[in-house]
Protein backbone atom coordinates (compact mmCIF):
# COMPACT_ATOMS: atom_id res chain seq x y z
CA UNK A 1 0.00 0.00 0.00
CA UNK A 2 1.22 3.50 -0.87
CA UNK A 3 2.43 5.60 1.99
CA UNK A 4 0.61 8.89 2.43
CA UNK A 5 1.88 12.31 3.39
CA UNK A 6 -0.19 15.27 4.54
CA UNK A 7 1.43 18.49 3.29
CA UNK A 8 0.64 21.68 5.22
CA UNK A 9 1.50 24.78 3.25
CA UNK A 10 0.70 26.88 0.19
CA UNK A 11 0.46 24.14 -2.42
CA UNK A 12 0.49 26.60 -5.37
CA UNK A 13 4.03 27.85 -4.64
CA UNK A 14 6.74 26.63 -7.04
CA UNK A 15 8.85 25.60 -4.03
CA UNK A 16 6.06 23.45 -2.61
CA UNK A 17 5.27 21.91 -6.01
CA UNK A 18 8.94 20.86 -6.41
CA UNK A 19 8.94 19.29 -2.95
CA UNK A 20 5.71 17.32 -3.46
CA UNK A 21 6.55 16.28 -7.02
CA UNK A 22 9.90 14.89 -5.86
CA UNK A 23 8.28 12.87 -3.07
CA UNK A 24 5.82 11.33 -5.52
CA UNK A 25 8.51 10.66 -8.12
CA UNK A 26 11.28 9.29 -5.91
CA UNK A 27 9.39 8.04 -2.85
CA UNK A 28 6.17 6.83 -4.48
CA UNK A 29 4.23 8.79 -1.86
CA UNK A 30 0.62 9.85 -2.16
CA UNK A 31 0.23 13.51 -1.13
CA UNK A 32 -2.78 15.11 0.54
CA UNK A 33 -2.64 18.89 0.94
CA UNK A 34 -4.13 21.38 3.38
CA UNK A 35 -3.71 25.14 3.45
CA UNK A 36 -5.30 28.27 4.84
CA UNK A 37 -8.08 29.52 2.57
CA UNK A 38 -8.12 33.18 3.64
CA UNK A 39 -5.92 35.58 1.67
CA UNK A 40 -3.16 37.54 3.45
CA UNK A 41 -5.10 40.70 2.53
CA UNK A 42 -7.70 39.80 5.19
CA UNK A 43 -5.27 39.69 8.09
CA UNK A 44 -7.70 39.33 11.00
CA UNK A 45 -9.82 36.68 9.24
CA UNK A 46 -6.68 34.70 8.33
CA UNK A 47 -5.40 34.77 11.93
CA UNK A 48 -8.80 33.57 13.13
CA UNK A 49 -8.75 30.74 10.58
CA UNK A 50 -5.19 29.87 11.70
CA UNK A 51 -6.25 29.50 15.35
CA UNK A 52 -9.19 27.29 14.40
CA UNK A 53 -7.20 25.20 11.90
CA UNK A 54 -5.87 22.48 14.30
CA UNK A 55 -9.43 21.11 14.45
CA UNK A 56 -9.62 20.82 10.61
CA UNK A 57 -6.14 19.25 10.43
CA UNK A 58 -6.88 16.65 13.11
CA UNK A 59 -10.10 15.73 11.25
CA UNK A 60 -8.12 15.15 8.03
CA UNK A 61 -5.57 13.03 9.92
CA UNK A 62 -8.35 10.95 11.45
CA UNK A 63 -10.03 10.44 8.06
CA UNK A 64 -7.01 10.06 5.72
CA UNK A 65 -4.60 8.41 8.21
CA UNK A 66 -1.37 9.82 6.66
CA UNK A 67 1.90 8.11 7.61
CA UNK A 68 3.55 11.49 8.03
CA UNK A 69 2.87 15.23 8.16
CA UNK A 70 5.25 17.69 6.48
CA UNK A 71 5.03 21.47 6.62
CA UNK A 72 6.75 24.57 5.29
CA UNK A 73 7.70 27.56 7.50
CA UNK A 74 8.54 26.81 11.09
CA UNK A 75 6.51 29.76 12.39
CA UNK A 76 3.20 28.98 10.69
CA UNK A 77 2.38 25.64 9.08
CA UNK A 78 5.33 24.04 10.90
CA UNK A 79 3.73 24.85 14.25
CA UNK A 80 0.39 23.42 13.03
CA UNK A 81 2.23 20.20 12.13
CA UNK A 82 3.80 20.13 15.61
CA UNK A 83 0.38 20.23 17.31
CA UNK A 84 -1.34 17.96 14.77
CA UNK A 85 -0.91 14.82 16.87
CA UNK A 86 0.84 13.02 13.99
CA UNK A 87 3.34 10.31 14.91
CA UNK A 88 5.87 11.45 12.28
CA UNK A 89 6.57 15.11 11.50
CA UNK A 90 9.02 16.92 9.19
CA UNK A 91 9.13 20.70 8.98
CA UNK A 92 11.10 23.04 6.73
CA UNK A 93 12.52 26.43 7.55
CA UNK A 94 11.89 28.58 4.49
CA UNK A 95 13.79 31.77 5.33
CA UNK A 96 17.11 32.53 6.99
CA UNK A 97 15.31 32.42 10.38
CA UNK A 98 11.55 32.49 9.52
CA UNK A 99 11.34 35.14 12.29
CA UNK A 100 10.52 37.97 9.92
CA UNK A 101 9.99 40.91 9.92
CA UNK A 102 12.21 41.32 12.96
CA UNK A 103 10.46 44.53 14.07
CA UNK A 104 7.05 42.80 14.08
CA UNK A 105 5.00 42.91 17.29
CA UNK A 106 4.45 39.16 16.76
CA UNK A 107 8.21 38.46 16.92
CA UNK A 108 8.25 37.02 20.50
CA UNK A 109 5.19 34.87 19.70
CA UNK A 110 6.79 33.58 16.47
CA UNK A 111 9.97 32.75 18.38
CA UNK A 112 7.96 30.79 20.96
CA UNK A 113 5.98 28.73 18.42
CA UNK A 114 9.11 28.11 16.32
CA UNK A 115 10.91 26.69 19.37
CA UNK A 116 7.96 24.38 19.99
CA UNK A 117 7.87 23.28 16.32
CA UNK A 118 11.63 22.55 16.39
CA UNK A 119 11.18 20.46 19.56
CA UNK A 120 8.25 18.39 18.25
CA UNK A 121 9.55 17.76 14.71
CA UNK A 122 11.35 14.49 14.01
CA UNK A 123 13.13 15.90 10.94
CA UNK A 124 13.94 19.54 10.20
CA UNK A 125 14.89 20.73 6.73
CA UNK A 126 17.54 23.40 6.35
CA UNK A 127 17.52 24.01 2.60
CA UNK A 128 20.96 25.62 2.99
CA UNK A 129 23.80 26.31 5.49
CA UNK A 130 22.48 29.77 6.44
CA UNK A 131 19.37 28.17 7.95
CA UNK A 132 21.35 25.62 9.93
CA UNK A 133 23.28 28.47 11.60
CA UNK A 134 20.01 29.87 12.99
CA UNK A 135 18.85 26.41 14.10
CA UNK A 136 22.09 25.78 15.99
CA UNK A 137 21.84 29.20 17.66
CA UNK A 138 18.24 28.35 18.66
CA UNK A 139 19.39 25.22 20.48
CA UNK A 140 17.95 22.73 17.98
CA UNK A 141 19.09 19.10 18.22
CA UNK A 142 21.22 19.13 15.06
CA UNK A 143 20.88 15.34 14.67
CA UNK A 144 17.34 16.04 13.46
CA UNK A 145 18.50 18.56 10.82
CA UNK A 146 19.01 17.68 7.16
CA UNK A 147 21.05 20.40 5.39
CA UNK A 148 20.24 19.88 1.72
CA UNK A 149 18.47 21.99 -0.92
CA UNK A 150 15.60 20.35 -2.83
CA UNK A 151 17.54 21.15 -5.96
CA UNK A 152 16.32 22.02 -9.42
CA UNK A 153 15.54 19.96 -12.51
CA UNK A 154 18.76 20.13 -14.52
CA UNK A 155 17.14 18.49 -17.54
CA UNK A 156 14.92 21.60 -17.91
CA UNK A 157 17.26 24.32 -16.65
CA UNK A 158 20.06 23.77 -19.14
CA UNK A 159 22.99 26.03 -20.09
CA UNK A 160 23.11 28.13 -23.24
CA UNK A 161 25.68 30.56 -24.55
CA UNK A 162 24.63 34.19 -24.84
CA UNK A 163 27.04 36.22 -26.99
CA UNK A 164 24.97 39.39 -26.94
CA UNK A 165 26.82 42.69 -27.14
CA UNK A 166 24.55 44.28 -24.55
CA UNK A 167 23.38 43.58 -21.01
CA UNK A 168 20.35 41.29 -21.16
CA UNK A 169 19.32 41.04 -17.52
CA UNK A 170 16.55 39.09 -15.87
CA UNK A 171 14.83 39.27 -12.46
CA UNK A 172 12.60 36.35 -11.42
CA UNK A 173 11.50 37.27 -7.89
CA UNK A 174 7.96 38.17 -6.73
CA UNK A 175 7.11 41.84 -7.14
CA UNK A 176 7.05 42.51 -3.39
CA UNK A 177 8.78 45.35 -1.48
CA UNK A 178 11.39 43.05 0.14
CA UNK A 179 12.82 42.13 -3.29
CA UNK A 180 13.79 45.74 -4.05
CA UNK A 181 12.88 45.86 -7.74
CA UNK A 182 12.79 49.66 -7.41
CA UNK A 183 16.55 49.71 -6.64
CA UNK A 184 17.19 47.52 -9.69
CA UNK A 185 15.20 49.86 -11.96
CA UNK A 186 17.03 52.92 -10.57
CA UNK A 187 20.40 51.26 -11.27
CA UNK A 188 19.31 50.68 -14.87
CA UNK A 189 18.23 54.33 -14.95
CA UNK A 190 21.89 55.19 -14.23
CA UNK A 191 23.05 52.82 -17.01
CA UNK A 192 20.61 54.50 -19.39
CA UNK A 193 21.98 57.96 -18.52
CA UNK A 194 25.48 56.67 -19.27
CA UNK A 195 24.27 55.56 -22.71
CA UNK A 196 24.76 51.84 -21.99
CA UNK A 197 22.44 49.60 -23.98
CA UNK A 198 20.45 46.93 -22.14
CA UNK A 199 17.23 44.99 -21.90
CA UNK A 200 15.69 44.05 -18.55
CA UNK A 201 13.09 41.30 -18.16
CA UNK A 202 11.10 41.29 -14.92
CA UNK A 203 9.26 38.01 -14.44
CA UNK A 204 6.37 37.51 -12.03
CA UNK A 205 3.57 39.31 -10.30
CA UNK A 206 2.99 41.02 -6.97
CA UNK A 207 1.72 44.08 -5.15
CA UNK A 208 4.34 46.40 -6.71
CA UNK A 209 3.59 45.72 -10.38
CA UNK A 210 1.89 49.04 -11.20
CA UNK A 211 4.30 51.03 -9.04
CA UNK A 212 7.29 49.49 -10.87
CA UNK A 213 5.75 50.11 -14.31
CA UNK A 214 5.25 53.77 -13.35
CA UNK A 215 8.83 53.97 -12.03
CA UNK A 216 10.23 52.56 -15.31
CA UNK A 217 8.29 55.29 -17.13
CA UNK A 218 9.61 58.02 -14.79
CA UNK A 219 13.16 56.77 -15.37
CA UNK A 220 12.51 56.84 -19.14
CA UNK A 221 13.51 53.19 -19.55
CA UNK A 222 10.03 51.68 -20.10
CA UNK A 223 10.93 50.74 -23.71
CA UNK A 224 13.84 48.62 -22.41
CA UNK A 225 11.99 46.89 -19.55
CA UNK A 226 9.68 43.92 -20.15
CA UNK A 227 7.20 42.96 -17.42
CA UNK A 228 6.07 39.42 -18.26
CA UNK A 229 3.58 39.06 -15.38
CA UNK A 230 3.10 35.58 -13.91
CA UNK A 231 4.26 32.84 -16.28
CA UNK A 232 4.17 29.02 -16.08
CA UNK A 233 7.41 27.62 -14.64
CA UNK A 234 7.88 25.72 -17.92
CA UNK A 235 8.53 29.02 -19.75
CA UNK A 236 11.17 30.21 -17.30
CA UNK A 237 14.20 28.21 -18.60
CA UNK A 238 13.94 29.80 -22.05
CA UNK A 239 13.82 33.32 -20.59
CA UNK A 240 16.87 32.56 -18.44
CA UNK A 241 18.74 31.09 -21.42
CA UNK A 242 18.08 34.28 -23.40
CA UNK A 243 19.63 36.40 -20.62
CA UNK A 244 23.25 36.87 -19.63
CA UNK A 245 22.88 38.46 -16.18
CA UNK A 246 20.60 37.43 -13.32
CA UNK A 247 19.75 40.03 -10.68
CA UNK A 248 18.20 39.45 -7.26
CA UNK A 249 18.24 42.06 -4.48
CA UNK A 250 16.22 40.68 -1.53
CA UNK A 251 16.77 42.10 1.93
CA UNK A 252 16.44 38.62 3.45
CA UNK A 253 16.99 35.18 1.92
CA UNK A 254 16.95 31.54 2.91
CA UNK A 255 17.92 29.40 -0.06
CA UNK A 256 16.94 30.71 -3.46
CA UNK A 257 15.88 28.13 -6.04
CA UNK A 258 15.69 31.11 -8.45
CA UNK A 259 19.45 31.65 -8.04
CA UNK A 260 20.18 27.96 -8.73
CA UNK A 261 17.94 28.05 -11.82
CA UNK A 262 19.83 31.09 -13.15
CA UNK A 263 23.23 29.50 -12.43
CA UNK A 264 22.11 26.31 -14.22
CA UNK A 265 21.18 28.34 -17.32
CA UNK A 266 24.53 30.18 -17.47
CA UNK A 267 23.19 33.50 -16.17
CA UNK A 268 25.86 35.44 -14.32
CA UNK A 269 24.53 36.27 -10.79
CA UNK A 270 24.47 39.81 -9.38
CA UNK A 271 22.80 39.52 -5.98
CA UNK A 272 22.42 41.29 -2.63
CA UNK A 273 25.21 40.92 -0.08
CA UNK A 274 23.32 38.98 2.59
CA UNK A 275 24.05 35.66 4.35
CA UNK A 276 21.59 33.65 2.22
CA UNK A 277 23.49 34.63 -0.94
CA UNK A 278 26.98 34.56 0.60
CA UNK A 279 26.55 30.77 1.03
CA UNK A 280 26.74 30.36 -2.75
CA UNK A 281 28.30 33.54 -4.22
CA UNK A 282 31.75 35.02 -3.59
CA UNK A 283 32.16 38.60 -4.83
CA UNK A 284 33.96 38.85 -8.18
CA UNK A 285 34.70 35.12 -8.12
CA UNK A 286 31.48 33.53 -9.32
CA UNK A 287 29.18 36.56 -9.17
CA UNK A 288 28.82 39.98 -7.60
CA UNK A 289 27.54 40.82 -4.11
CA UNK A 290 25.84 44.21 -3.79
CA UNK A 291 25.00 46.22 -0.67
CA UNK A 292 21.23 46.42 -0.18
CA UNK A 293 19.73 49.51 -1.86
CA UNK A 294 23.14 50.74 -3.08
CA UNK A 295 22.00 51.63 -6.60
CA UNK A 296 25.33 53.25 -7.59
CA UNK A 297 27.23 50.09 -6.62
CA UNK A 298 24.72 47.92 -8.48
CA UNK A 299 25.13 50.06 -11.63
CA UNK A 300 28.95 49.98 -11.37
CA UNK A 301 29.10 46.21 -10.80
CA UNK A 302 26.76 45.56 -13.72
CA UNK A 303 29.08 47.58 -15.95
CA UNK A 304 32.18 45.81 -14.52
CA UNK A 305 30.72 42.35 -15.03
CA UNK A 306 29.65 43.13 -18.57
CA UNK A 307 33.04 44.64 -19.49
CA UNK A 308 34.79 41.44 -18.34
CA UNK A 309 33.27 38.73 -20.57
CA UNK A 310 36.20 36.32 -20.17
CA UNK A 311 35.87 36.41 -16.38
CA UNK A 312 32.10 36.08 -16.65
CA UNK A 313 32.35 33.04 -18.94
CA UNK A 314 34.70 31.22 -16.56
CA UNK A 315 32.35 31.98 -13.66
CA UNK A 316 29.23 30.64 -15.40
CA UNK A 317 31.01 27.35 -16.24
CA UNK A 318 32.02 26.97 -12.57
CA UNK A 319 28.47 27.83 -11.44
CA UNK A 320 26.87 25.20 -13.67
CA UNK A 321 29.27 22.58 -12.27
CA UNK A 322 28.47 23.71 -8.73
CA UNK A 323 24.72 23.35 -9.31
CA UNK A 324 25.20 19.89 -10.87
CA UNK A 325 27.16 18.77 -7.79
CA UNK A 326 25.06 20.41 -5.07
CA UNK A 327 21.57 21.22 -6.32
CA UNK A 328 20.56 18.34 -8.58
CA UNK A 329 16.88 17.67 -7.92
CA UNK A 330 17.13 14.02 -9.06
CA UNK A 331 19.83 13.29 -6.48
CA UNK A 332 18.65 15.49 -3.60
CA UNK A 333 14.96 14.58 -3.71
CA UNK A 334 15.88 10.88 -3.77
CA UNK A 335 17.84 11.41 -0.54
CA UNK A 336 14.89 13.28 1.04
CA UNK A 337 12.32 10.66 -0.02
CA UNK A 338 14.49 7.83 1.35
CA UNK A 339 14.91 9.76 4.61
CA UNK A 340 11.12 9.98 4.95
CA UNK A 341 10.68 6.23 4.46
CA UNK A 342 13.39 5.55 7.07
CA UNK A 343 11.73 7.99 9.46
CA UNK A 344 8.27 6.40 9.06
CA UNK A 345 9.81 2.93 9.57
CA UNK A 346 11.66 3.99 12.73
CA UNK A 347 8.60 5.76 14.17
CA UNK A 348 6.40 2.71 13.52
CA UNK A 349 8.72 0.28 15.33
Amino acid sequence: MKRRILFLGESYRADAITWMKGLKQFGDFEIITWELQTSNSYRFKRILEYFLSPISIRKIIKKEKPDMVIAERTTSYGFLAAISGSKTIAIAQQGRTDLWPEESVLYPFKKFIQKYAFKKAHLIHAWGPVMAIHMKASGVDMNKVLVLPKGIDLSIFTPSINNSNKIEAIVTRSLMPEYRHDSILKAFGILNQKGIDFSLTIVGDGTRLQFLKDLAKDLQIENKVIFTGRIPNTELPQLLQQSNIYISMPITEGVSASLFEAMACNCYPVVSDIPGNQSWITHRENGQLIEIDNIEMLAEELIWSFENPEFRNQAIIRNRKFVEENANYDINMKVIAEKYHELIDSRNN
